[in-house]
């Protein structure tokens, strides 16, 4: 059944799920905090622009990494594969789930996870205040790739890729 709606009190449960409809790819963002290092699933990632290479991921604010994500100046972005989920569900609950991966630090002391259809070492650009989440926009510095196919998530659960060939 067709249902409309005007978002706003009593309706974020709905405007969620029509969101969710969207099916996107999911992320690992790593940081180098003055904690040590840090990770967080995330699937508010988006392409901005290719001159000059551009994306921007989006944290909550009501993420308790949030402060350590929003004021890195560099960052990895990892687009992460159907083989791990492992690594997927563990930076959902902790930050530090780094006993899931293979990782090393860049030399900017970021982690970066191997094994990814695609990373993307970042420099953050700009940060701009979006309601309950930040949109940062960081500039493209590297990008590794692996022929593997990526992890999709749809209506608050993870799937894959079916091509139409």
């Amino acid at each position: 059944m067709t249902e409309t709606f005007t978002p706003g009190p009593g309706k974020s449960r709905d405007l969620r799920d029509a969101l969710g409809t969207f099916a996107t790819g999911v992320t690992v963002v790593t940081v180098a905090s003055q904690h040590g290092p840090l990770g967080i699933t995330a699937n508010s990632f988006a392409s901005v622009s290719l001159d000059p290479p551009l994306v921007l991921w989006c944290p909550a604010k009501a993420s308790r990494r949030f402060e350590a994500f929003v004021t890195a100046e560099h960052f990895a972005i990892h687009v992460m594969g159907e083989h791990q989920d492992a690594q997927t569900v563990g930076f959902s609950r902790s930050g530090t789930a780094f006993d899931t991966c293979d990782w090393t630090p860049s030399e900017h002391q970021v982690p970066l996870i191997a094994g990814c259809p695609a990373r993307f070492e970042c420099t953050t650009r700009d940060r701009i205040d979006a309601g309950d989440h930040a949109v940062i926009i960081a500039r493209v510095t590297r990008v590794t790739t692996e022929p593997t196919r990526p992890r999709l998530f749809h209506a608050g659960i993870y799937g894959g890729f079916t091509p139409l060939n």
